[in-house]
């Protein structure tokens, strides 16, 4: 097994174990939407992709309620998983410039700040509402699931606003929340 196949199976492997039971699905998702949303993805963006929540796949995840605000919490969740994903690429013997990359897309993930970061940035966002929308509503209810979708959709870029906007939705309570949330952007 080489470097890159032994970091993808590491990193599958340890977000199979996440807390949030969409997780898996979530980071397959994100990686597909990179591929698809961007042509000739480099190893360290799909790294990236796969591996930009592991944060929460291991104990003693980044947790919202010890932040001040959601911002420096999503700051701390793409730090911390940097971090993480340091010590996977090193252990797997992935060169130090795929490392550097992979990492540095991690912890700009929620943010974005250039192409590649805002490429990945809006595969996050636009798999939240293909993916983890609905689990998240379970868990949380209308008002949080509401604040979340707010938040994702405003850090979306034209582009990626336009798919979250045109995308099929199935479940119709779904698909009326994330109306009233592209609604409450816009009139602001």
């Amino acid at each position: 097994m080489n470097s890159i196949d032994c970091a993808r199976k590491r990193i599958l492997d340890i977000i199979a174990g996440s807390h949030v039971p969409e997780d898996p699905r979530h980071a397959e998702n994100t990686l597909y939407l990179v591929l698809k949303l961007s042509t000739g993805v480099d190893p360290a963006l799909q790294i990236a992709a796969l591996a930009h929540d592991i944060d929460r796949a291991v104990p003693e995840w980044v947790r919202r309620e010890d932040y001040q605000n959601y911002d420096a919490f999503k700051e701390a969740h793409a730090r911390r998983g940097a971090r993480l994903l340091r010590g996977i690429l090193e252990e797997c013997g992935v060169e130090n410039a795929i490392v550097k990359e992979a990492c540095r897309l991690v912890k700009l993930h929620e943010v974005g700040g250039d192409p590649r970061s805002d490429l990945l940035r809006d595969a996050d966002s636009i798999s939240f509402f293909q993916v983890n929308m609905p689990l998240y509503y379970q868990r949380e209810g209308w008002e949080e699931t509401m604040r979340r979708c707010v938040w994702g959709y405003r850090r979306l870029s034209v582009r990626g606003k336009k798919i979250v906007e045109t995308m099929p939705c199935d479940n119709e309570r779904m698909a009326d929340l994330l109306k009233a949330a592209i609604r409450q952007v816009c009139l602001k």
